[in-house]
């Protein structure tokens, strides 16, 4: 229901856009297609993986490592995970709403989502070159710590 007020409104915001400026509408269509572009690639992939991980993984997999019943061994790994994977942020909520529907837990997933979006294992050396070792270190160390209190919070929430 949300989906389709959603189109509408873009359909009817589009439709108000191209009859004020045809031209200013086609160059924004023709921008939003190459991000498209450009975003797909990655977009694709990471659904793939997660496919081919929900297909072989059944929802009882998911769930004794995932799943509220793991408890915070289960946190842990999915904030592991999340530090360790570099995917954009539009592609992690779809994959975290995919791990839900397959068995994972609320605050398994808060903090996979918390981990992927603020800590850097795979860009640190980048992160490094322009804060120095320490700063960084010291700034994904919290931000992993900060992932547990989110996967804390959303527990407490969901109950």
């Amino acid at each position: 229901m949300l989906n389709g007020i959603l189109y509408v409104s873009c359909g009817i915001v589009l439709l108000f856009s191209w009859l004020k400026d045809p031209q200013k509408t086609r160059a924004a269509l023709t921008k939003a297609w190459r991000a498209f572009e450009n975003i797909l690639p990655q977009f694709l992939g990471v659904l793939v993986l997660v496919g081919i991980i929900l297909a072989y993984f059944d929802a009882n997999s998911i769930s004794k490592v995932l799943g509220h019943q793991s408890g915070w061994w289960g946190v842990a790994v999915a904030a592991i995970v999340g530090a360790i994977t570099l995917i954009p942020p539009f592609v992690a909520f779809p994959t975290a709403a995919l791990l839900l529907k397959g068995g994972a837990g609320f605050m398994q997933m808060g903090a996979f989502v918390s981990a992927l979006m603020m800590v850097g294992v795979v860009t640190m050396p980048l992160e490094m070159r322009y804060f120095g070792r320490k700063i960084t270190f010291f700034r994904n160390g919290l931000a992993f710590v900060f992932s547990f209190v989110v996967a804390w919070v959303i527990g407490a929430i969901v109950r």
